[in-house]
């Protein structure tokens, strides 16, 4: 068995693993998909992100087969290692580390977008920063004290959501919406796919905090159903009704769009726009904190199975946390957020990770459900194999969407994937065994 410098705390229960699921999301309802309206239109984007939220149904319910039967936190990287071995790991590891680390810089800046719009006296880079420390703090503290934290703030970002739709449904109407709805034809619905997964991303980061959740096998697939239910709802009433309550070209390059919104509707100068820009930070800070969270938990596995430094692969004595995969994985996204300014572009980033991962997830599903027909698994994916094919059939669309209209970008994600398996493949890492007892548990 793993010693107690690489264990972490079983604590978390599926009301915690229900927030944490909305927590990693719910700021994609806040800002980044409207950048979608940009390329598609407010019609043409409706179609992606119904495309979209049909991907991440198939797919949670497909994921979650592997989160039950191999409770480990480095989520697909370990059920692509035990399905395809340590490059296929390596994919998934390299694919998820960048979903999460660059998730972070884009929900950052928009923090700084929210705060500036309220005190434009304040740096939005600066505010960014500050974010990066009090949350790195948070989450080195311990994962019950976060993961109650976490149930708090998603529930007032819910509750603000739901402020927002009230506030600003009167004044929708279809006319808007549906105007110059398509601007871009149906090539326009390829092109704002990457801004519709923005609308769930990061919900599979739950599986990085299997190792810490008291029940996996029961509570991991209540967590996961209940959370992308609640999202699914939020970012469908927020994309249509914000739709219609102006012209969204308004709407569609800023990092702000709901405040904007609200200010359209009430008046810049009303109480209720103020106000609800000062709530409207309870979102992007529930979706930051969760991503730290599952960037942390993501590097420390990787290390702890060799594949990184090893000192990113040990837990604090007091907390119980990996306290040095925090501190890293914070340090980069820093370094990101200062290098890529734009926040489209630290999204389509992001999402090429995301993707990327989970083809990785779905091909190990299948390689799986062939080579160890009988291994346990408390949660089996329904229909299979239609749902797991369409889910790796509209990752694949959505991949290579990106990669048509952003080459550059891609050639930047791939090119970092290709210099790392490089490494791993020119040090004959990928012949040691790993180091990792709780994984070699889960290949016996």
């Amino acid at each position: 068995m793993a010693d107690a410098d690489t264990q972490l705390k079983k604590v978390l229960k599926p009301i915690h693993l229900w927030a944490i699921a909305v927590a990693l999301v719910i700021s994609g309802e806040y800002f980044g998909w409207n950048y979608g309206w940009a390329v598609s239109g407010t019609l043409g984007f409706l179609y992606a992100t119904i495309i979209v939220t049909i991907l991440y149904i198939t797919f949670i319910f497909s994921y979650t087969e592997l989160t039950t039967s191999i409770p480990h936190a480095g989520g697909a990287f370990a059920y692509a290692y035990k399905a395809v071995g340590p490059i296929g790991g390596l994919i998934a590891g390299y694919a998820t580390v960048i979903d999460f680390v660059l998730a972070t810089p884009a929900i950052a800046s928009s923090l700084g977008a929210y705060i500036n719009f309220l005190h434009p006296e304040l740096p939005v880079l600066y505010v960014a920063l500050a974010f990066y420390l009090l949350f790195s703090v948070l989450n080195i503290i311990g994962v019950k004290e976060s993961a109650i934290f976490s149930v708090v703030i998603t529930i007032l970002a819910i509750a603000e959501l739901l402020l927002y739709l009230g506030i600003i449904a009167p004044s929708f109407k279809t006319s808007n919406f549906f105007s110059n709805g398509m601007p871009f034809g149906w090539k326009g619905i390829f092109a704002g796919l990457p801004f519709a997964v923005w609308f769930y991303l990061a919900i599979e980061g739950v599986a990085t905090t299997a190792e810490e959740v008291r029940d996996p096998k029961r509570d991991v697939p209540k967590g996961y159903i209940a959370g992308l239910a609640t999202l699914v709802v939020l970012a469908l009433a927020v994309s249509i009704l914000t739709g219609g309550i102006t012209d969204w070209r308004k709407l569609s390059n800023i990092d702000y769009p709901l405040p904007e919104a609200i200010g359209i509707v009430l008046g810049k100068d009303n109480t209720w726009t103020k106000l609800f820009t000062s709530i409207g930070l309870f979102g992007l800070i529930a979706s930051f904190h969760g991503t730290v969270l599952a960037y942390s938990r993501q590097i420390f596995a990787i290390a702890r199975s060799g594949y990184l430094p090893g000192f990113l692969g040990s837990v604090g004595k007091r907390f119980k946390t990996p306290h040095a995969a925090t501190i890293t994985g914070s340090l980069i996204g820093i370094a990101v957020l200062l290098i890529l300014q734009s926040t489209s572009q630290i999204i389509i980033l992001s999402v090429l990770g995301a993707l990327t991962m989970y083809l990785m997830s779905m091909i190990s599903l299948f390689v799986l459900r062939k080579k160890q027909p009988d291994m346990p698994r408390p949660f089996v994916s329904p229909f299979f194999p239609v749902f797991p094919g369409i889910a790796l059939l509209l990752s694949a669309v959505c991949m290579i969407s990106i990669i048509y209209y952003n080459p550059l970008l891609s050639a930047y994600f791939f090119g970092g994937l290709i210099l790392v398996l490089f490494g791993y493949v020119a040090t004959g890492r990928h012949k040691r065994p790993i180091s990792d007892d709780l994984l070699k548990e889960t290949l016996a």
